[in-house]
């Protein structure tokens, strides 16, 4: 490992490298520090009761006076959702970031209280200039506008970090900037860090034209209602759904909160010109089945999300009838198959018609390139060293693998995980000294107290259920009045498992009147007696391990 002198510059991954999610990149010379994106990832299956995961940012908390700033490449969760989070832990002095993930920004932290008001909007027309770093910005082509690749120029060379991107000559917003690409290449590129997420889907991806068009003939041939569900950040997707339902007579009733954000905030900016062609439940009382379009969340099968509650029937506005038709504007992200397949089954059981992407119906076009464009960015960027970052580990080898077929050497090439250092110097770019880095979990208002113990202990309270055992004691005497009583959540039925609850109770009250008798006592080492002793005896009786919770009461005879 080559350790970091005065005159080199580095690159650290706070999140995004071996994962979906939670992006941030930092990178420092002397006494400055430059954050890239931050943002965060929603919790798997075996994370119980976590809402969301974030960075670990102690080496920022260490550096706080360093900062100079936290540039956003686009607004996706992924990218900007940390950064409530961020601000409660450490001084940033200044967030730039586009106007729509500032609108996104600022609702965040209206929606959590957070007074923050040192944001600067950029475009891809502006520079930044620090002491030793300056910044361009790059127009790509994503699922939602003002997204951006990054051109970090440092004293020891340029890097280009591409944001998340596809090459999509044909889009609805505006096309990649090929030739300021072209021109920043041009002049030297040290490191490519690049958007790996669909290293391993070949070809290219597709055009949102060719959804465009898919998803007019739907809304223009189907006889009756259609509900179409999508991800609600992807605003050109929701823009064209919008300017179609227009032409062809529909109106949109809009349904989420997360869709109605959007909806808004996509008027306020002029992307969605015709407010009038939004209109709310009762008022599609007046108008034939042919003339509406529900606009849901829901397209990854998350159970509270609206089109869940519409195939669940338990929705209070919307009740399913044979002629509607559902659509999935949508894939479902890695991990969500079986949640997007309950979901379709539930609505095929109420008998409408479902319509989801396929090889034969373009009805969804990734934000993210395939391996095409990946190698078509490596080839224009034409970079000395290459980093794929924003990827599970397996699309970050793929995505090196792509690299050496473009003509990057072997050994420029680095797989990195969270918290491993580049530094990049005259000399090249070399491995560093490792920082601190991992996963923070939030719960509700919390942060960071929930660790690896606790997501444990609901993890066996899922599985095995609480066995609680109350104790009256005579705090004089130091006796047991009365025999143990034991309850139980989600271990067995007290009711239907008698013979159980007694031989548990009658073990309970040898341990305690043993250790009772023992005398020089506390009540810490009686519970702990307890749970020692019982765990075994349990696991023996029923093959299952309850947590234990002993519970003693002070109960003072007359």
């Amino acid at each position: 490992m080559i350790k970091k002198d005065g005159t080199s510059t580095s690159i650290v991954a706070l999140g995004g490298l071996g994962e979906v999610g939670k992006n941030m990149y930092v990178v420092s010379h002397k006494d400055e520090i430059l954050i890239v994106d931050a943002g965060v990832m929603f919790p798997t299956d075996d994370l119980l009761g976590v809402d969301a995961v974030i960075q670990d940012v102690t080496y920022l908390k260490q550096n706080e006076d360093k900062i100079v700033g936290l540039v956003i490449t686009h607004g996706h969760e992924d990218h900007i959702g940390g950064i409530p989070y961020l601000l409660q832990s450490v001084r940033i002095p200044k967030i730039y970031a586009a106007k729509i993930a500032l609108d996104l920004i600022n609702k965040k932290l209206v929606d959590q209280n957070i007074k923050y008001q040192e944001m600067e909007a950029v475009s891809g027309d502006s520079v930044i200039k620090t002491k030793y770093f300056t910044l361009e910005f790059v127009n790509t082509t994503h699922s939602i506008p003002d997204s951006y690749a990054l051109a970090i120029h440092t004293p020891n060379g340029t890097i280009f970090e591409t944001g998340d991107f596809k090459f999509d000559l044909t889009p609805i917003g505006p096309a990649p900037d090929l030739h300021k690409m072209a021109r920043i290449s041009e002049q030297g590129v040290k490191l490519l860090m690049s958007d790996s997420t669909n290293a391993l889907s070949p070809g290219f991806s597709a055009s949102e034209n060719v959804v465009d068009e898919a998803l007019e003939n739907i809304i223009n041939k189907h006889p009756a209602r259609i509900i179409i569900a999508t991800f609600a950040s992807n605003i050109y997707r929701i823009k064209h759904i919008a300017e179609t339902c227009k032409k062809h007579n529909r109106k949109i009733v809009v349904d989420g909160r997360s869709m109605k954000t959007i909806v808004e905030l996509a008027l306020n900016n002029g992307l969605i010109k015709d407010k009038d062609i939004f209109v709310d439940f009762n008022d599609t009382k007046s108008l034939k089945k042919n003339e509406v379009c529900v606009l849901c969340t829901g397209s990854q099968g998350e159970p509270l999300a609206a089109l869940s509650r519409i195939a669940n029937g338990t929705h209070k506005q919307i009740t399913l009838v044979p002629d509607d038709l559902v659509v999935f504007s949508s894939n479902p992200i890695p991990g969500n198959a079986d949640s997007v397949n309950k979901v379709i089954n539930k609505l095929y059981l109420k008998g409408v018609h479902v319509f989801t992407n396929s090889e034969f119906s373009d009805i969804h076009a990734s934000g993210h390139g395939k391996q095409e464009e990946q190698k078509l960015m490596l080839r224009l960027i034409k970079p000395e060293y290459f980093m794929p970052c924003h990827g599970e580990y397996r699309m970050l080898k793929k995505h090196a693998e792509l690299g050496e077929m473009c003509g990057i050497p072997k050994e420029n090439i680095f797989i990195m995980k969270n918290g491993n250092t580049l530094i990049m110097d005259q000399n090249g770019v070399h491995r560093g000294e490792d920082i601190q880095a991992g996963d923070i979990y939030v719960d509700g208002s919390r942060i960071g107290d929930i660790g690896s113990i606790v997501i444990k202990d609901r993890k066996l309270m899922s599985n095995d259920g609480i066995l609680l055992t109350i104790l009256n004691i005579n705090p004089f005497t130091k006796k047991l009045l009365i025999k143990p009583n034991v309850t139980t959540r989600g271990f067995v039925m007290v009711n239907e498992n008698s013979d159980l609850i007694n031989h548990i109770e009658r073990k309970v009250t040898y341990i305690v009147n043993s250790t009772l008798d023992k005398g020089n006592y506390n009540y810490t080492d009686l519970k702990n007696q307890i749970i020692l002793e019982l765990h075994p005896y349990i696991s023996d009786l029923t093959g299952r391990h309850p947590i234990i919770i002993p519970v003693i009461m002070e109960v003072k005879e007359n």
